[in-house]
């Protein structure tokens, strides 16, 4: 996704949240500060089924959907779990807010992280962008990408995940671990649940694809 597409949904958000869109412009450009331009072509994913993994309380039971793919993509701490079942990950995405240390291990071992800066993360930016090994380090941001910080499109981990994977050329996706009525979550958090479903169906139609994660729910959810 091109910012430019892009950016009226990142208005929206905005709107949504009352996020400041400077807030995130400046968090960016502390990111970019510790960024390098990063190959894509190492998360070649054409011709794959991609498991977009999410940190949700069905990852266990699902965990045998990321490891028949052919890469996963993996949201936050939902990387750490899988590894726990033996299963690989091809790239951990991430705001830093809930295990950086793994992300800190991925790429001291060579590993790729997507770290991802926004208004409300600058502390962790600065503590752990530098430590992070920025050849295996994807920097992404919501706002305009600049320099090497990316914006492939998403909002929350997980559905930035999906976008990439769109991005690097992914024939299938299939969504281990998203649990959209979690009753563990409310406020906030089931906001940006509610966010992450509608960028999910956005870009299934602008795959030309049905995600099996939206089956059953399509009409309740407000298109974008």
């Amino acid at each position: 996704m091109k910012f430019t597409d892009w950016e009226p949904i990142y208005g929206a958000i905005l709107a949504d949240f009352g996020f400041d869109r400077a807030a995130d412009e400046a968090v960016r450009d502390r990111a970019a500060a510790h960024a390098e331009p990063f190959d894509l072509g190492r998360l070649d994913c054409a011709g794959a089924t991609v498991a977009v993994a999410g940190a949700g309380p069905s990852l266990e039971a699902d965990a045998d959907l990321a490891r028949d793919a052919d890469l996963v993509f993996a949201a936050s701490t939902a990387a750490d779990r899988l590894a726990t079942d033996g299963v690989g990950v091809d790239a951990m995405v991430t705001d830093l807010d809930k295990n950086p240390g793994t992300g800190l291990a991925r790429t001291e071992r060579g590993a790729v992280v997507v770290a991802h800066a926004h208004g409300d993360n600058g502390d962790l930016v600065d503590e752990w962008l530098p430590r992070y090994d920025a050849a295996h380090t994807l920097v992404t941001t919501q706002a305009a990408p600049v320099d090497a910080v990316a914006n492939y499109g998403g909002f929350t981990d997980g559905d930035r995940a999906a976008f990439l994977a769109d991005r690097c050329g992914a024939e299938r996706l299939v969504f281990p671990g998203w649990d959209f009525d979690d009753p563990d979550v409310d406020g906030m958090k089931a906001r940006k649940l509610d966010w992450g479903e509608r960028l999910l169906h956005l870009l299934e139609r602008r795959r030309g694809e049905r995600f099996a994660v939206l089956d059953g729910r399509r009409d309740g959810i407000e298109p974008l």
